[in-house]
């Protein structure tokens, strides 16, 4: 309302006359408005307002707009978003989502291919790696002198966890390193350090045998040697719980893998 009709309505509602301009709303329009406010907290309160009053002042409504169940209004807008959201979600949505499904399928098989190929890229250089370490330490190995190749086993020992310290002599050499396991067994270690060429000789491990056993009643015994084991004296490790450490097995002790029967 602008001019003399906003003049006349100042005068009779005592609005300021400095108001410019005023819009006035019918009950309905307010009506209509907060019916579609319809999570609105002040718009509830709206309707529930303007229907008491309309209730109040007009026991015969002049049009159906105030018999409208509100539950059942807001159960419909419901519905109809339900329906919506169901029709959007089948026709987008999901075929939206097979595609990337079937597409990231294929990508996920393209990956795992990737992977095993670089998985076996990875052992091959491992391989390499320790194969290159293993001929190192074989060498050192082969170099040292009986003292150096002692320690050498008693520090593989300490590395995996077990306590051991040197009994042999010179005269006596069945039993050079005795001590405990990272779990507390009794362990006894020969150490033979001989020509590559020369294999250890059962009597040699029956000698061994005797001294673990029967003086030091070892849980854990070790035989290692830089060269290797004739097939008697295996048999005979064999049978009396003798763990034999030959040339490939100290090697791979050496560069980094525990003996199995000390973990």
């Amino acid at each position: 309302m602008t001019g003399q009709e906003l003049r006349s309505f100042k005068d009779l509602s005592g609005i300021s006359p400095r108001t410019r301009s005023v819009a006035v709303f019918s009950r309905r329009t307010v009506l209509n408005v907060a019916m579609l406010l319809r999570d609105s907290i002040v718009a509830r309160q709206v309707r529930a307002y303007l229907l008491d009053a309309e209730r109040n002042t007009r026991p015969h409504p002049v049009d159906n707009l105030f018999h409208i169940d509100l539950d059942a209004l807001d159960e419909r807008i419901t519905r109809i978003s339900t329906q919506t959201a169901g029709r959007l979600i089948g026709q987008t949505i999901v075929p939206m989502l097979n595609h990337l499904i079937h597409a990231s399928g294929e990508q996920r098989r393209e990956l795992t291919a990737i992977r095993e190929d670089l998985e076996r890229v990875k052992r091959t250089l491992q391989g390499r790696e320790l194969t290159g370490a293993a001929a190192a330490a074989a060498a050192a190995v082969d170099a040292m002198g009986r003292r150096e190749f002692e320690d050498h086993v008693a520090g593989l020992c300490r590395r995996d966890g077990c306590t051991v310290a040197n009994t042999g002599s010179d005269e006596d050499l069945s039993a050079e390193l005795v001590g405990r396991t990272a779990d507390g067994r009794r362990l006894v270690v020969r150490c033979e350090h001989s020509a590559t060429h020369r294999a250890v000789e059962s009597g040699t491990m029956w000698e061994f045998a005797g001294m673990a056993k029967l003086e030091h009643e070892a849980e854990v015994a070790l035989f290692v040697t830089n060269s290797t084991f004739t097939t008697a004296a295996l048999g005979l490790a064999a049978r009396h719980g003798i763990t034999a450490v030959h040339r490939a097995l100290l090697e791979a002790w050496s560069t980094g893998t525990a003996l199995q029967v000390l973990r």
